[in-house]
This record gives structure tokens, sequence and C-alpha cells, in this order.
């Protein structure tokens, strides 16, 4: 507990001991509120007003060990990543990692310039990828990952191995921008085993508007010093088309024709869409760093969502910028 947390609770603490030792005994209260609709004498007002002021700081107690959690969600409720490689070439560092509920497919990627090694977990329950092993199944190109058939495609500096790791889980390796492809996307692959990652980013939803539900978290970056994270909802009967997006990072958003708007409390913009760009509204946080909420809603409901948006003080970021983790 910081020194200026322990003055708080000690105020807080020392208010409840006055107002306890000054209040009536509870039959007086409850005698108070039997007269109701009888004229209170001063004295009745008086306790009434003590016993309320008591409930009021024991809701200050409440909130302000809320606002200090270290936790501002369940960790249950984050993404959790499935899968990694235990070997890459040289110089390649984990830049992004996408998750989220459901079967919400599952993504990892490494960087080094511009060639990219990306591995991606779909769930056989997705309709898209249900009939996967029937594809596997009847292409030519086919190669063992793990001693299961797979299926490898490409050539030159482009290649994608595909493979069932088991019954609910479809793996996909893709390469850009290697000599060699489909030979470095054999190695990688054949280096995949299970083991959880978290994606741990410095927002969670709040209330979201009727008919969406959440449906993303994007952390990425090339380092931790420059660092963001996505949030994305959607309608479930149309989960792959994000309608809000919620972004928090370093930099500003840098649009024009803004106006002011109140945002979380604080002064804001908002910018009405174009084409080609959603309407959005944008907040400075206590942080020094930037809020931004996007989407084909109203101005009203960026700001409820933008509002309702809590804020992770123990994000993970340290994993950007390395190898594997």
């Amino acid at each position: 507990m910081t020194r200026s947390e322990h003055q708080t609770e000690t105020l807080i603490r020392d208010s409840l001991d006055r107002l306890a030792a000054r209040a009536p005994d509870g039959h007086a209260v409850r005698d108070a509120l039997a007269r109701a609709g009888r004229k209170r004498r001063p004295a009745a007002r008086l306790a009434l007003a003590a016993a309320a002021v008591v409930v009021v700081v024991v809701g200050v107690v409440s909130g302000t060990q809320l606002l200090t959690r270290p936790d501002v969600a369940p960790a249950a409720s984050r993404p959790v990543l499935g899968y990694g490689p235990e070997w890459l070439p040289d110089g390649f560092t984990e830049q992004y990692r996408e998750g989220g509920p459901g079967i919400t497919p599952q993504v990892r990627q490494w960087l080094a310039g511009p060639s990219r090694i990306t591995l991606m977990a779909y769930s056989t329950a997705d309709p898209e990828w249900s009939q996967t092993a029937l594809k596997i199944a009847a292409i030519k190109d086919q190669a063992l990952v793990h001693g299961r058939v797979s299926m490898l495609t490409g050539s030159g500096g482009t290649a994608e191995l595909t493979w069932l790791t088991d019954e609910q889980h479809v793996l996909v390796v893709q390469i850009l921008g290697i000599p060699d492809a489909r030979a470095i996307a054999q190695r990688v692959a054949d280096s995949v085993t299970a083991g959880p990652v978290g994606v741990r980013g410095e927002l969670r939803f709040g209330p979201l508007p009727a008919g969406l539900a959440e449906r993303s978290t994007v952390v990425r970056g090339s380092g931790p010093g420059d660092a963001r994270t996505e949030l994305t909802a959607a309608d479930p009967a149309r989960p792959s088309v994000a309608v809000v997006r919620a972004v928090a990072g370093r930099d500003a958003p840098g649009v024009q024709g803004a106006e002011p708007a109140t945002v979380r409390g604080g002064e804001g913009f908002f910018v009405a869409s174009a084409t080609g760009r959603d309407a959005m509204v944008a907040v400075r946080l206590p942080s020094g760093r930037w809020l931004t909420v996007s989407g084909a809603r109203p101005e009203a409901e960026l700001i409820a969502v933008a509002n309702g948006v809590q804020l992770d003080p123990a994000p993970d970021y340290r994993w950007l910028g390395r190898p594997t983790s």
C-alpha cells in the first residue's frame, strides 16, 4: 500500500469511528423509519442523516478498494493462446498476439524487417474450418507434421502449412518473405508445441451497445515502448465483422475535423464518419497515452463505450520484441 492510500484509509477509518460514536443505536433508526409520514423531530432527522453518512463512507471504502485492485477483470476472461514454436530463424521477434472468446482464431506473429512468420490456431467448430481434414486428404501437395498428414502450399519466399494437431484444432504456419519458405514452414511447424501464453493488454471492455459482444483482443508492437492494445466487438451472428474498436497507444490520433466532446469526464473529441472512415471519439488517458473508440455508431454510443472501458494497471508487454516466450 502506498503512503497516499494509507493516509486515505486512515482518514476513512477515523471518520467511521467518529460517526459510530455519535450515531444512535439501530432501534432508534428503525423507530424513526416506522414513523414515516409524520413530522420528524430534529433529533430523528439527525439520527437518520448520521446513519446515511455511515453508509456513504462504507461505500467510499468499497469503491477505493475496487479502484486500487491490481486486476480489474478476472484473468480467466483474458485470451490464452495455446501453441507456439520452439524454433524460428535468427532475427525474428514476436510482435503480435490476438485471441478472444469461443472459437475466435488465435494468432501469433514474428517479424524481421519485411519478413513474417505467423502461427494461427482455428477451431474445427468453426464452419469455415470444420472440413479441413477432407481438404487435406484431397490435396496432392502433402507433408507430415508430428506424424499427421498436412497440406503444404506456396513457393519461393511464400508458403503455408496446415494440419490438425487434434480433432478440435487446426494449425496454420504462414511464411512470407523468406527464401526457401516451404522448408522453413516445415521446420517451424515441426517445432510447434502446446503451451499457453496470455494476451493481457491495458484495456478491457465494459458495457457494450445492445446486440454487440466482445470479439477479440490484440496486443502488438515492436517492443514495450510502442505497445498497443486493440479490442473489437461484433454482432455474435456475424463475428468476423468488427463493429466497434477500442485502441490504447502512445500516439495521438491526429485527425482532421474534430469537435470537442466530454469523454471519461475529461476533454476529448469526436470525429464524424466519412468515406472510408468510421466515426471516432478520443481522449488522453491519465498515463499520457491515448484511447480511441471507433465504429459505425452514434457519437453517444461511442462515448458510452469509451466511458465504460476498464484500464488495466499491469498490462503484460514484456514479450514484445522477443524471439519466443
